[in-house]
Formats: C-alpha cells, structure tokens, sequence
C-alpha cells in the first residue's frame, strides 16, 4: 500500500470511529452511502480495527467493544442480514448437473443478503473471461462463484486474472493454484474420488471380484472417478488390470454404439460381474444395450451410475452415487459471504462427500 493510500485508510477509519463514538453502533450499509465508499473496502477497515481492539466486528457493522447487543435500541444485526449485493455465477451447463447446484446457492443467498446473478458457459468454451466480465460489468456484484473449464486453451490465463482482480471469487468443483508459491483459490468440490470408491466397496461387498469402469471422455469428473476405482481396488485387493477400464465418447458422437459394444465385449471376454459408470445417460445406455445382446441387468451384469441425475427414473432403479449438488452450491455462497465478511481470512477449500443410493441394479454375482 502505498502512502497516499495508507492515508486515504487512515482517514477512513477515523471517520468510522467517529460515527461509532456519536451513535454507538454503525451499518456498513450506511456507512457505504454517507462516505462514497465500497462495502468491500469498508469491512476490511473495520476487520483492522476489531483487530486492535478498537470496535467490535458484528454482522452488518460494527460496535463499540463493550456494547451489549441486547441492549434496547441496537439494531438486530444477525436477525436482519446486511443486503451485500450480488454474487455473479458462471456455470457450464444449465440442463446437467448444475441447476440443482444454483438452487442450492440461490437458497443460501436468501438468508445472507446476496442475490444471484447467472450466466451459462459450456464444457467447449474456449475462453471463460468474456462471461465473467460481463457479470462484473453489473455494478451490484460484490464476488464471483465460478466453474470455468481448466482444460481450454486461455484456461490458464483466466485463473492468473480471476486470482487478481479486486472481486473475491470461489470456484466450484474445480480447484486451482496461482502464482510462483502455489497460492490456493478458494473453492468449494465433490469428492469424487470418494464417491467412486464407495461404489467399488459396496460391490465388493456384495461379492464380485472384478468391478470394471466406464467414465466419459469430456467429462472433468472423470479423472476423479478414475482415480477413486483404483483407489478401491488397491484397498479391496481387485486387480484392476484384469478387466475394463475405458473411456467412451459423449453419448451420439461418431464411434458411441461401436464402444458400448466394445465396453460389453470386454466386460463378457474378462468375467466381470459390475462396472461403475459415469454418469448417468452412458450407465442408461450401457444397461439396454447389455439387454439387446442378452445380458440381463442386474442378475447377468451389476451396474452401478455416477451422478444420480435421473438414474432413480430408469428402469431398473440404477445403484448411483449421488454428489451433494444443492450443498455445493450453498457452501459455495457461504464461502463467499465469509470472504467479504472477513476479507483477510485464510483461503477455504471445502470437500463434499457424494453419497451412495443403494436401488435395484446392483445384487450378488451370478
């Protein structure tokens, strides 16, 4: 910070004292307006004065230290949530996956004052940083929760300048780090890894010795899932190079009926008994196209899903792993209402275990 700066802060914080000595309590609602000063900036100045004990920190303001907040005539700060503006979201999709996770953000945002601004991008973008400009360019948005794709061409440079732009940001089911010593972002996942490797141990307990995988070739969950099966099949003792392992083309795409015959090709020719798919419209079409070739599911072949989007509607009911969709979205505004909060917080990354539904698609081997 430089000098003129540390002026400007320092005149900032007088004047907060000021207006907390007359009144005994202050809003930084109210203060933002009388002083022509962001709420963002505002919070920092009263986060360093708690910390020399000059005020003390409440949500939506700030009191004298030794005020009681049950005093008649002090506002009601944690009953009445400060209105903090918007948070700007970026998904890639709105019909797979994410709009459970934007409900989820949407029923958090009610209770911490913050709207949602939405836009889509999609898993083929390949450049993020025009959408998230365009939810910046509103004036209300006070922070950023954001998907953008990691395995596009600018993916790079969209994270370097998400990391220092003067907006907090949380990414959601993606995690990254900027800069020479690794600086973490902030950011809220599934444990996919985990959930894979629940499916495998209920297989496994269930009795089969071979659990094959099938993940999707575009999807940024599969290497996860991947890694979850193998994970499990060191600690369940299966041999993971004794059946399939695959990745097959989005569902439709030039070579898709010649790799699910390929996928049922492998799993006959090895003895497999189960296989865990990802996600739920490749487990759907794996399991009728089994049944056109004769293989019954679940007495011939176990089938368990990743994903559990609409695995529940098949028929039969499939086994899923489900992630936590709506408490991603919820931890993900939570994360970013305690960023401006608290702006001088450690960065969080919070894990969400997925969890698994147990239907009837998955039963002891034959």
């Amino acid at each position: 910070m430089n000098s003129e700066s540390r002026t400007l802060a320092a005149k900032r914080r007088a004047s907060i004292l000021e207006a907390l000595h007359r009144d005994g309590v202050v809003r930084i609602s109210d203060l933002s307006e009388q002083m022509g000063v962001t709420a963002v900036t505002l919070r920092r100045d009263i986060a360093h004065l708690d910390g020399e004990g000059l005020l003390r920190r409440v949500h939506g303001g700030a009191t004298l230290p030794t005020a009681d907040l049950l005093s008649p005539g002090v506002p009601p700060f944690e009953v009445v949530p400060e209105h903090l503006g918007a948070a700007g979201m970026l998904v890639p999709s709105l019909d797979y996956y994410w709009p459970e996770v934007v409900r989820g953000a949407e029923e958090e945002a009610s209770g911490q004052g913050l709207r949602i601004r939405l836009r889509g991008s999609s898993y083929e973008s390949a450049d993020d940083r025009p959408q998230l400009e365009r939810l910046l360019d509103n004036d209300d948005v006070c922070g950023l929760i954001a998907a953008p794709s990691l395995t596009a061409p600018s993916a790079a440079a969209t994270i370097e300048w998400l990391s220092t732009i003067d907006t907090p940001v949380v990414l959601v089911e993606r995690v990254a780090t900027v800069g020479p010593r690794q600086a973490v972002m902030e950011s809220v996942v599934s444990d996919h890894a985990l959930g894979a490797a629940m499916a495998v141990h209920h297989l496994v307990s269930l009795g089969h010795r071979k659990v094959g995988v099938v993940t999707s070739e575009n999807s940024p969950t599969s290497p996860h899932v991947h890694r979850g099966w193998l994970d499990a099949c060191a600690e369940t003792g299966l041999d993971p190079r004794s059946t399939v392992d695959t990745a097959v083309p989005a569902p439709g795409a030039p070579g898709w009926d010649t790799a699910l015959d390929e996928v049922l090709d492998g799993l006959a020719s090895t003895g497999t008994t189960a296989v865990l798919v990802h996600a739920d419209t490749e487990a759907m079409a794996l399991v009728q196209r089994a049944e056109q070739r004769g293989v019954k599911v679940p007495s011939g072949l176990s089938v368990v899903a990743y994903d559990d989007e609409v695995a529940a509607l098949f028929t039969p009911a499939l086994t899923a792993v489900r992630p936590a969709r709506r408490s991603i979205g919820r931890a993900a505004v939570s994360l970013l209402a305690a960023r401006l909060h608290d702006p001088d917080r450690p960065a969080h990354r919070v894990v969400i275990t997925p969890s698994l539904r147990v239907r009837h698609s998955s039963v002891p081997p034959p």
